[in-house]
């Protein structure tokens, strides 16, 4: 296929279609259908409801299931951190982006297709599939956020990437709604109980990632080839790093945002990643079943998100990122103090349409403004964009550690929530210190 050149529409549109094609796994299989089938299948209750055993044996060894999952998660979590800017320094330096895109792409697809088959008797099958579908997922994104500033000039990159998520939030939300249909209505489709629907769910995520994908590899180009393979290429690729690193310290500008960045986003991360679990142990369900008022949310979270994502995009048109950046953080402050407080599924619903509208909005805007600062004669941008995400990555672990620790030491998760405000308030400080305008590439952010 005839190659489009950089700004054209329809390769904007294929680069942001690879959301709409991904974002079916953290719906589906981190937030959503797959940590209710696996709180199912290993926890064990009581006539009333009460949990009488959720322990599960793994390797010959006992292990609580959110803590055998939380450690797998974590693991997989260390190794995307270590990869990333390993394979990404490769990846620019031979030129072939799109293969790895697609190799990690093929990876957590297919590891979503063998969730099918988790089973107790088979635990350490299934929790490689688990292992291998998250990275897969995060690793691809490395090398998708890096076509950002190929396929995109400055002025379409805040447009773009907020395309990209709000149609990410949208198909996500196409597929989990088919999935629960399917469940919840199993004996309308010849299904004799839940099980087998809820496995299907798993090897449809895996298929329409892979199928909507092709979109996108039909346009993207292939990379910018820097130079031939070499017999040295995996030291080439920490070199590739190592240059990256040291030029940050004539890029003000990029430094002190990544600084920000990483401060503020180990909250976005750790609060997307507990939400669920803080609805289920502090919230007063009653009689409303607490899996359903939970899916609700988490579909309103994704709806309100598109509109998020959007809105941000034409605000900071119009205020410029960094303002509006510092205003989203504010925002999290206030949501967090107000969770601080939440008891009822109500005050829940208007708590997830909250977080849904400044999650996109942060997602997104975070994203382009970091493409914005890269160096006009960058062609490496795998390995800027690996930066970029292994700072989320540590992060997310930062993050996790810090509120598990928070909750242990003073025995409730709410306090956990209000402790992340420190998190949000070190951001806005350190966003006041990022130059509104870079010498470096004369952009104004």
């Amino acid at each position: 296929m005839k190659k489009l050149p950089k700004g054209h529409k329809k390769l904007l549109h294929a680069w942001a279609f690879y959301d709409w094609a991904n974002s079916v796994y953290p719906l589906v299989i981190s937030s959503a259908i797959f940590p209710i089938f696996y709180g199912a299948l290993t926890i064990v209750k009581n006539e009333d409801g009460s949990i009488l055993d959720d322990t599960v044996n793994f390797l010959g060894f006992n292990f609580n299931n959110d803590s055998l999952i939380s450690y797998v998660t974590a693991a997989a979590f260390l190794v995307v951190s270590i990869l990333s800017p390993f394979l990404s320094g490769i990846a620019d330096y031979v030129g072939n982006k799109k293969n790895f895109l697609k190799f990690f792409c093929y990876l957590g697809a297919l590891s979503c297709i063998g969730l099918f088959w988790f089973d107790l008797a088979y635990l350490w099958f299934g929790l490689l599939c688990y292992f291998l579908a998250l990275i897969g997922f995060w690793s691809s994104l490395v090398f998708y956020n890096s076509y950002l500033p190929d396929i995109a000039f400055e002025d379409q990159q805040d447009a773009i990437s907020a395309k990209g998520f709000s149609l990410g939030y949208i198909g996500s939300v196409i597929l989990l709604v088919i999935c629960l249909v399917m469940i919840l209505n199993y004996e309308l489709f010849g299904f004799k109980s839940e099980a087998l629907p809820t496995r299907l769910s798993f090897v449809l995520t895996g298929i329409w990632w892979i199928g909507f994908s092709q979109y996108t590899y039909a346009y993207l180009p292939k990379g910018n080839k820097k130079a031939a393979f070499t017999k040295n290429i995996l030291f080439n690729g920490f070199k590739e790093l190592r240059g990256i690193w040291l030029s940050l310290n004539h890029n003000l500008q990029l430094k002190r945002y990544l600084v920000a960045f990483f401060v503020y986003s180990m909250a976005v991360q750790t609060i997307m990643l507990i939400a669920t679990y803080f609805g289920i142990e502090e919230l007063d369900w009653g009689e409303q079943d607490a899996t359903t008022g939970l899916i609700i949310s988490i579909l309103l979270i994704q709806l309100v998100a598109v509109l998020g994502a959007m809105l941000t995009s034409k605000l900071a048109m119009k205020f410029g990122n960094i303002k509006i950046l510092i205003f989203i953080n504010l925002i999290w402050i206030a949501i967090c103090g107000y969770a601080y407080f939440i008891v009822s599924p109500q005050q829940f619903y208007v708590a997830a349409a909250s977080v849904g509208l400044v999650m996109g909005g942060i997602q997104s805007l975070s994203r382009s403004t970091y493409s914005k600062m890269l160096p006009e004669t960058a062609v490496d941008t795998a390995s800027y964009f690996s930066f970029y995400d292994v700072a989320e990555k540590i992060g997310i672990v930062i993050g996790m550690f810090i509120y598990g620790l928070v909750a242990q030491i003073t025995g409730s998760v709410r306090n956990s929530i209000l402790f992340l405000i420190i998190f949000f308030i070190g951001g806005v400080l350190l966003l006041l210190r990022v130059p509104i305008k870079n010498p470096a590439t004369r952009n104004r952010i």
